[in-house]
């Protein structure tokens, strides 16, 4: 869960709210956030809630990214292969 006591105040209604697995999931998400901490402290002019989004976004395409790039090593493998 991300450190600031501030933030896990105010999302952990919601959190319990969640079912297990989902809650889980929204922990890994927060996660995602404190990756990127330093830069959401740059612009203190936005709503917290907005370089959190931000930073998870981020870690979310780059997953994308990652797993666009194996599917198409996969499909050269195949390709090749037939």
């Amino acid at each position: 869960m991300i450190h600031d006591s501030h933030i896990e105040a105010e999302w952990d209604e919601y959190r319990r709210a969640l079912r297990p697995t989902d809650q889980a999931v929204f922990d890994r998400l927060l996660e995602y956030a404190q990756l990127h901490t330093d830069p959401s402290t740059v612009h203190q002019s936005l709503a917290i809630e907005t370089p959190i989004l931000i930073s998870i976004l981020l870690e979310q395409q780059k997953q994308l990214d990652d797993l666009e790039d194996r599917l198409d090593h996969i499909e050269d493998d195949l390709n090749d292969l037939g």
